[in-house]
């Protein structure tokens, strides 16, 4: 009976035990079967855009940026980045701060409208602000006797691409200050400090990770945005035309070596985009590694 119990004991105690593997044939297929998902569906249009862009040679690839339509079209891009990305910076981190800081009604409302972005289609949402804003909108009068252009002008690109890209900032900083809590900012406030101290000196240097991913993916999709600023935009050459829209015009123009080239601009912005984000996810393991 002792030895059945030693037995029974030594059976359960004897080492720690393994955690099941899967067999190596099943490593290689589910293996196999991604690499050759991210082969078609990334590293093939890569490899097309830059060939095709380089199809006649470096100097045809940069006189595809010397002209005026297409400096015009980076200078647009580059604008409406400019200022989509620091309002909803400022955005994102006010929404942010007061759903995870405060209890208040309209808390859930608020949350749904950040997400609206996402379940609208860009197309949809550039139709609105037409139907709204534009000559025969329905704030289209107030708009017209104001001598005011918002639509099929810089001030609708602008804000089309501000409306598709405010959730990314706020998405970003909502869990993370959540999964934070108060605690420090309240000992921040019992020790003295007033909103702005407590903001500056605890809770940014806590969020700064997230916050630079937010920015970085925001500024991506304000450069990328295509669907929302080609109904606003009315197609405008040199003057309405963001690098995605000029793209299209080159395209449907034939000009199939510039509009790669052109395109190439927006591909190297992603793999930057992918770098960038790379290297944050990276800090900010290295940061809870040492913590």
């Amino acid at each position: 009976m002792a030895g059945n119990v030693s037995r029974l004991k030594g059976g359960h105690s004897g080492g720690r035990r393994r955690a099941p593997t899967e067999p190596v044939w099943v490593k290689v297929v589910l293996i196999s079967i991604a690499l050759l998902f991210l082969g078609v569906v990334l590293v093939v249009p890569l490899v097309a855009v830059f060939s095709q862009a380089l199809e006649k040679g470096w100097s045809t690839y940069r006189d595809a940026f010397k002209e005026p339509d297409a400096v015009a079209a980076i200078r647009l891009t580059l604008l409406t980045a400019c200022i989509a990305v620091p309002l909803n910076l400022v955005f994102g981190i006010a929404a942010s701060w007061a759903v995870a800081k405060f209890d208040f009604k309209g808390k859930n409302l608020l949350l749904t409208l950040i997400d609206l972005p996402f379940a609208i289609s860009p197309v949809i949402s550039g139709m609105v602000f037409v139907l709204l804003l534009g000559e025969r909108g329905l704030l289209g009068h107030w708009v017209e006797a104001h001598n005011l252009k918002i639509i099929f002008a810089v001030p609708g690109i602008v804000l089309a691409t501000v409306f598709v890209t405010f959730p990314f900032v706020a998405r970003e900083l909502i869990p993370l200050m959540q999964a934070q809590g108060t605690d420090e900012e309240q000992a921040a406030i019992v020790l003295g400090a007033n909103g702005f101290q407590t903001f500056l000196r605890v809770t940014l240097p806590n969020i700064k990770w997230g916050l630079l991913y937010g920015v970085i993916l925001c500024n991506a999709r304000a450069m990328g945005e295509f669907g929302a600023v080609s109904v606003v935009s009315g197609h405008i050459r040199g003057l309405t035309t963001t690098i995605p829209l000029h793209v299209e015009v080159l395209y449907n123009d034939y000009d199939f070596v510039g509009a790669f080239a052109v395109a190439s601009l927006l591909t190297l912005l992603a793999l930057v985009t992918l770098v960038a984000k790379s290297i944050l996810e990276w800090r900010v393991h290295q940061q809870q590694t040492t913590e």
